[in-house]
């Protein structure tokens, strides 16, 4: 029985990290930056059209849970936001439009869950690095740049939540400059 379960968890293994180890060492990086804003966006990983991307979800509900410290929770949400930004732009490059429209919105969900717990992590009398704060305002015209893209290049029925969330974005900018 133990025999059974350990070759079971063995070809888990195998078939869950190899493949996606080759494919991130073989494939080239996308250059996400474009005359604009210089941020890199970090790798997405497994996109939401992917069979697995349920796993993904459920990782990043757990980590979002365990984490209890403020300033760490801000900077996983803007780990979780950058990353969906970057979905977005493959996405978007593969053709699939509503799905890049929803992890933009995503994106910027998660992005706007940073500014209070910021302000939480001031009230209770520590502050966050000028470098973490400067992360904030470049990653946020980063996604100002990614969704004036989407209005560029997108259909015209997908403007309506891009606009809403660009408006998302300035409201969130505004608190960022606050900090």
């Amino acid at each position: 029985m133990i025999k059974k379960a350990l070759i079971f968890f063995s070809c888990l293994l195998f078939f869950f990290l190899i493949p996606p180890a080759f494919y991130f060492l073989n494939s080239q990086p996308d250059s996400f930056n474009q005359d604009g804003v210089e941020y890199n966006l970090p790798y997405p990983g497994i996109l939401p059209d992917h069979p697995l991307f349920f796993i993904k979800k459920i990782r990043d509900k757990i980590l979002e849970w365990t984490t209890r410290d403020s300033l760490k929770k801000a900077d996983l949400y803007l780990l979780f936001s950058d990353k969906r930004i970057a979905m977005a732009m493959v996405l978007a490059k593969n053709g699939k439009d509503k799905h890049a429209v929803t992890a933009f919105m995503q994106g910027e969900q998660y992005f706007s869950k940073i500014p209070p717990l910021v302000e939480t992590s001031k009230k209770q009398g520590v502050t966050a690095s000028s470098d973490f704060i400067q992360r904030l305002k470049l990653s946020s015209a980063k996604h100002k740049e990614v969704g004036k893209m989407f209005l560029r290049d997108l259909p015209q029925g997908q403007s309506e939540s891009v606009n809403r969330t660009l408006d998302l974005n300035q409201q969130i900018k505004k608190r960022i400059e606050r900090l």
